[in-house]
């Protein structure tokens, strides 16, 4: 099986994603499987896929790479990325591999690997396999010793019935409230999904953009901005709320009563807050360092010890389950400010089809509003820029040299976990490389939008300012 270097594609905690036809192509996938294949020991391993129109196509690749070393595969189809690594824990997997490019523009798609019950690989994971991978001669099994393939036709059914049995959903609640709800999938797989749930759950439900053809009519990453033809939809119905995923469900993004787009960073800390405050038990919340400070202050609110991680959903199950491991009594929580929640003994990814049921446990139990629930926490305003660096090498001095810029500010406590951090009493700032994109990320956040805003932009001119010393540089080098 040729060699193929992988420096055109972005790899990280998330896997590997590139744009179709371009960097990613049916031999590197197929390449990858097969490493996959190998460092996994020839296993069972559930495959799925998204809406994407790469989809079949990035599938059948999978498929020879995995039979090839032997893999028998679990093939559940098209489905969100929770469902998939459900599937995976419902089995008992050896492996999986979700076929996604999650928030990313319809051309992109890529592979998220995870290891055993839908484990998600961790840093040292990630390694062994790619030492496989660059193994210029991988293990292939003879005629006699090829995969074989099972069709699990009933994933999503078996994901629903799941979230429908978790203990913080009372379903005789859930019906006697029948919530108005509009449900915006962005014709991403959380079409197939997402609807089925909230009406199971007894909601009145709208659709938008729920046909899982991967045409994705607006950007699949649900931020406010993107969400209009959702808050125009909750507006004319009178509904009591509106919710948004991710090209792959995974996250999952809120419009209040009154048709407001609420920023991502609202739906972990409304599910923190109202999770913890269901539980006298100690309680510990897992964020990345990139998540507001709401979540900080519902941790203070609870009593609750936080912990933040660098980005990425594996970083952030890995320490829920060494917390877990530590204190079996306690109730562990983890997620992201991007809409991702991971629920406490769930399963090891973030589950914006699972969120929906605790958003609608608590408007059913309590009778308030979503507005009234934002209202109850903090406010604080995040500002997020992205710059668009083609040359990975490029974005990682771009970091360091940011590191020994902002080391030498006064008044504040810098962060270097992951990325770069810089934070004062009344606003921070954070700069890292992107693990699903080719940018550099900047955000932001302060009691005024004003200040957020100035703040990145100073950021992201010091970062302009750096960037252009070193393009120079490397043209004197050339």
């Amino acid at each position: 099986m040729r060699y193929l270097p992988l420096s055109e594609l972005i790899i990280s905690a998330s896997g590997a994603r590139g744009v179709i036809g371009e960097s990613l192509t049916p031999e590197r996938v197929v390449r990858l499987a097969a490493a996959f294949g190998n460092f996994i020991g020839s296993g069972r391993i559930v495959v799925g896929y998204d809406s994407r129109t790469s989809g079949p196509m990035m599938m059948h690749s999978v498929y020879a790479g995995l039979l090839a070393t032997g893999c028998d595969i679990l093939d559940v189809g098209m489905c969100p990325t929770p469902t998939i690594l459900f599937m995976s824990r419902v089995e008992q997997a050896d492996g999986s591999i979700v076929i996604t490019a999650s928030h990313n523009p319809a051309e992109w798609n890529g592979l998220e690997f995870a290891a055993q019950a839908g484990r998600l690989l961790n840093g040292q994971d990630l390694k062994s396999f790619l030492d496989i991978y660059h193994n210029q001669k991988l293990r292939l099994c003879s005629w006699n010793k090829q995969g074989k393939i099972k069709k699990l036709n009933q994933a999503i059914s078996h994901h629903i019935n799941a979230i429908l049995e978790a203990q913080w959903v009372d379903l005789e609640q859930t019906h006697s409230r029948q919530l108005s709800v509009v449900i915006d999938a962005g014709n991403g797989v959380g079409s197939r999904i997402s609807p089925v749930l909230l009406r199971a759950l007894g909601c009145k439900v709208s659709e938008v953009f729920c046909h899982s053809d991967g045409s994705f009519p607006r950007p699949s990453e649900p931020y406010p901005e993107a969400l209009s033809k959702l808050c125009q939809t909750v507006q004319s119905v009178g509904a009591d709320l509106g919710l948004a995923h991710d090209g792959d469900a995974d996250r999952l993004v809120i419009v209040d009563e009154l048709g407001h787009a609420i920023s991502s960073e609202y739906t972990f800390a409304l599910v923190a807050d109202f999770l913890l405050g269901k539980t006298d038990q100690p309680a510990f919340i897992v964020a990345t360092i990139s998540t507001s400070r709401l979540i900080e202050d519902v941790a203070h609110r609870h009593k609750a010890e936080l912990f933040r991680v660098p980005v990425g959903v594996s970083f952030v199950v890995e320490k829920m389950k060494q917390l877990s491991k530590d204190n079996p009594e306690a109730l562990v929580l983890g997620g992201e400010g991007t809409g991702g929640v991971i629920l406490p003994n769930w399963q090891h990814t973030t589950d914006g089809i699972a969120a929906i049921s605790v958003i609608v446990q608590m408007l059913a139990e309590s009778d308030d509003s979503i507005q009234s629930r934002v209202r109850n926490l903090p406010e604080y305003k995040m500002h997020k820029i992205k710059l668009k660096i083609d040359r990975q090498a490029t974005a990682d001095e771009l970091v360091r040299r940011a590191a020994v810029i902002f080391s030498q500010l006064s008044n504040s406590i810098l962060d270097l976990t992951d990325g770069i951090r810089c934070v004062w009493p009344d606003r921070w700032v954070g700069i890292r490389k992107s693990g699903t994109e080719p940018v550099v990320r900047i955000f932001s956040e302060a009691n005024s939008s004003g200040t957020a805003k100035e703040l990145a932009l100073q950021t992201q001119q010091s970062l302009q300012e750096v960037i252009m010393q070193i393009e120079q540089e490397q043209m004197k080098d050339q």
